[in-house]
Order: structure tokens, then sequence, then C-alpha cells
């Protein structure tokens, strides 16, 4: 039997316990956002060198040939540029909780009809080569991959009016035309160099590419509404991130970093439910 004066700090004990547990949560909560803002400032400090290169080319984008990755430059830049992006893809994850959250917002359903067993692969692999391919292969711009990217859009709007199966005689004739023109092209312009207006008109076209690339992703939204535009400032962020891997370095870096950032925010979202 406990003496008398053993009771008051036992007492104490309880009350340190219960308050342990009641704090327990927002604690967690703490350390959970400390962790991502910790490693978020890691891949900043890492990234350091690249950020400079990165800021200069969004301040006044310009076209140049691609370095390729067959150097140790280029694979320092493309590591500094990944980081950078997965950096502020934490912090917008965050930022961007909070507003859908508070205004009530759907979340994305990008993948909700793929089966379990493909997520992995499609968000990682064919989901990275498809969209870096249509969005940023042309912005090399050699004439065959120009005249490849305006053969599948005309393509893929043919295909957009076909309802219920059933397809206009002239969207089928556009279909065609669309997929003869793009490989056409692809075969009978592969010696031509890049022209001077698309060397002039890069800084406009870059931006636009990111912006569109960032507004296609809305339909992965159930509905479409303006305060839906800021969840696709991630999409934007990528959009210039990529955007710059693809010039700066080539299209297989970008493929590459767009993969990683799509199996980090997949595992993130794995974790948090």
């Amino acid at each position: 039997m406990p003496r008398p004066l053993d009771q008051p700090a036992q007492n104490g004990n309880a009350r340190l316990a219960n308050n342990g547990a009641a704090q327990q949560p927002e604690q967690i909560g703490k350390r959970g956002v400390n962790r991502w803002r910790g490693m978020a400032l890691a891949m900043v400090r890492l990234s350091l060198p690249a950020a400079q290169s990165l800021a200069h080319f969004l301040r006044h984008p310009r076209w140049t040939r691609p370095m390729g990755l067959g150097s140790a430059e280029s694979w320092a830049l493309w590591r500094g540029a990944t980081g950078l992006y997965l950096a502020g893809l934490l912090v917008l994850a965050l930022v961007l909780h909070l507003w859908q959250r508070a205004m009530g917002l759907p979340s994305p359903d990008a993948f909700g009809k793929v089966p379990p067993a493909l997520l992995l692969p499609t968000v990682t692999l064919l989901a990275p080569v498809a969209e870096e391919c249509v969005f940023r292969g042309w912005l090399s711009g050699r004439p065959r991959a120009l005249a490849l990217i305006a053969g599948l859009v005309v393509a893929a709007a043919a295909l957009w009016t076909v309802r219920d199966g059933a397809a206009h005689p002239v969207a089928l004739l556009l279909l065609l035309l669309g997929v003869l023109g793009a490989a056409l092209g692809w075969f009978v312009l592969r010696r031509r160099e890049t022209p001077a207006w698309f060397v002039a008109a890069f800084p406009v076209l870059f931006m636009l590419h990111a912006v569109v690339f960032a507004l296609f992703h809305l339909s992965n939204y159930p509905r479409i509404t303006l305060a839906l535009v800021p969840m696709v400032l991630p999409q934007l962020w990528a959009g210039l991130v990529f955007g710059f891997i693809r010039v700066r370095i080539s299209l297989p870096a970008a493929m590459l970093a767009h993969a990683l950032g799509n199996l980090a925010a997949v595992t993130v979202a794995f974790l948090v439910q």
C-alpha cells in the first residue's frame, strides 16, 4: 500500500500524462510541418548552384541548344533544378492543402479509373513520357517537332468531337490528316534547324506553354470553378522547371525529373492517408 506522501506525486504524474496525451496530436502536427519544412530547406540548400541559373532563365527565357546528360555539369544542373522543383512542390502542397480545406474544394481524380496495379507505372512512366513529349517536346523549335505537335493537336481536336462512338466525316478526315501530317513532317523535316522566328518568339511561347500545362490539369477535377485555379499552381511551377530542364539539358532529363516529382507526390499522398 503506497504511503500518503506518494499520492500527490502519482497525481502529478497522471496530470502530466494527460497533458501529454492532449497535446500529442498538436505536437505531431507541428513535427510533421517541421519535417516537411526541413526537407524543403535541405533541397533548397543542395540546389543553390542551380537556383541562380533557373532564376535568370525565368526572368529572360532564351532558346539554347540542349547540352544533354553526358557531362557532370549537366547532371549537377539537373539535380539542382529537380531539388528546387521538389522543394517548391512541398511548400505549395502545404499552402494549397489549407486553401482546399478552407474553400471546400474537391480533390483531383486524375487516376481514379486506373487499376491499382497500374497506378505506379502510369504515374511514374507513362504520364511523364507522354506529357513531356506533348507539352515540351516541341520547345526545341525543330520543324519536325512543330509539325508533329501540330498534327497531334489536329488529331486530338477531331477525336474530341466524337460523341457516343459516332464521328462526323469531317472529323474523321481531320483525324487522318493530323496523323499523316505529323508522321510526314517528322520524317520529311528531320534535317531542318530551328527557324529564326521561333527563337524570337521563344520567351512568349515558353511562358504560354507553362500556363497551358497548368490549366490542362484542371481537367483532373470533377467540376471547374475559379476557386480551383490556385490548385494548379504546382503544375505551373512544374511547367516552368521542367521547361527549363528540357531547354537547357534535354527532353529525357525533363521526363526523369517529371517521373521523380510524380513519385514524390504519390508517396506523400499515400503517407498522409
